[in-house]
């Protein structure tokens, strides 16, 4: 579909929060062993049971390689009592299922028309096999048949902007978080010369934001560099729930204070400071030697649920009472997720919400 002439924001389109109404959740079927080097058997089984725990609140259109993998995931589906009746199946070959960052970030207009953003993905400037994910948000809005815009960099010759759905949260009212590790970073740069000012104008431009609030790093083991889908997520206009880690000899200690004085500091659009509800890290989750980037910040906000990754630890049960008293509205659901943060992503990374055409529950 071409390209509006108008850029979003003209046409009164916002980035929806993650809690307003969902048409539906894209996820990506894992396919590649390398992604999960030695542990990739049971992934296709949390997937089912994900897709499971979602097709009994919304539609799941599921990416799948090819028909044969339909046929099987089919199977997988059934056994697992999923409502295949709410699953719709795609035939698009993907280099990874990191839905959240190769997917379209969808946008919606005051008279609930919904339409999709097309950003550039690049592997996170780290991986060299990411064009069959770069095909996808074309796919998915072809199929839609919704507007969709490629944002560009206009001092840059409109350069295609890159961004991945992970480094950024909004509460749908104009605000927006992320972090300066991921998006200025001069080790792994995504838009190289692009400022922070740049930057915020294509979000304003595209995304309908007003402020960004900007926080410092992410967590130790994150592949991605800092993507704030680990770290500091809306729940609600004012609400921010942040990550924190008191142990003062864990890595992730002095990033995260620093990241919850910048929130106390921070103020809403009418001057006030924001409700922060701080979220415990989970023990330090080592595989191979490896640390991985366990945060239970990595939630995934559906109709009527929230699905929080758990890690086999005594602070499980303290992230899910808090996101519970956050999300009075949502049974929360533990999702046992040692095996799955291996691949270097949980809940929120697999996952891409298509918001509901219709009315804003803001």
């Amino acid at each position: 579909m071409p390209e509006p002439e108008s850029k979003p924001r003209a046409l009164g389109y916002r980035m929806p929060a993650e809690w307003e109404p969902h048409e539906a959740t894209w996820l990506a079927w894992p396919h590649n062993p390398e992604d999960w080097p030695g542990k990739f058997a049971p992934i296709p089984w949390l997937y089912a049971e994900i897709v499971r725990l979602l097709a009994a609140h919304e539609r799941v259109h599921l990416i799948v390689e090819d028909a044969a993998a339909e046929k099987r995931v089919r199977s997988m589906l059934r056994r697992a009592v999923a409502d295949l009746d709410k699953v719709d199946f795609h035939q698009w070959p993907t280099d990874r299922g990191w839905t959240r960052d190769s997917g379209p970030i969808f946008v919606r207009n005051a008279e609930g028309h919904v339409a999709a953003t097309n950003w550039q993905f690049n592997g996170w400037a780290k991986y060299d096999d990411w064009k069959l994910d770069c095909q996808i948000p074309g796919r998915i809005t072809d199929l839609l048949g919704v507007p969709s815009w490629q944002p560009s960099i206009q001092d840059q010759n409109s350069t295609k902007c890159v961004l991945e759905g992970g480094s950024i949260d909004v509460n749908g009212a104009g605000l927006m978080l992320t972090t300066e590790e991921c998006l200025l970073s001069t080790v792994q740069q995504r838009n190289p010369g692009v400022s922070r000012k740049q930057l915020e104008q294509v979000f304003a431009d595209y995304l309908g934001v007003d402020q960004v609030i900007w926080m410092n790093r992410g967590i130790a083991g994150d592949d991605t560099h800092g993507h704030v889908d680990d770290i500091t997520r809306f729940a609600g206009v004012d609400t921010i729930i942040t990550a924190v880690e008191p142990n003062t000899k864990d890595p992730n200690h002095e990033p995260l204070a620093e990241n919850l004085a910048r929130l106390r500091a921070a103020r809403t659009p009418a001057g006030k400071q924001f409700t922060i509800v701080e979220l415990p890290m989970p023990r330090p989750v080592v595989f191979r030697g490896q640390r991985l980037p366990a945060s239970y910040a990595n939630f995934y906000i559906a109709n009527r649920v929230v699905l929080m990754p758990t890690f086999h630890d005594s602070n499980d049960r303290v992230a899910l009472n808090i996101l519970a008293e956050v999300f009075p509205s949502r049974e929360v659901i533990g999702v046992h997720s040692v095996d799955l943060i291996w691949g270097l992503g949980a809940l929120h990374c697999m996952t891409q919400q298509q918001p509901a055409a219709g009315a804003s529950l803001l």
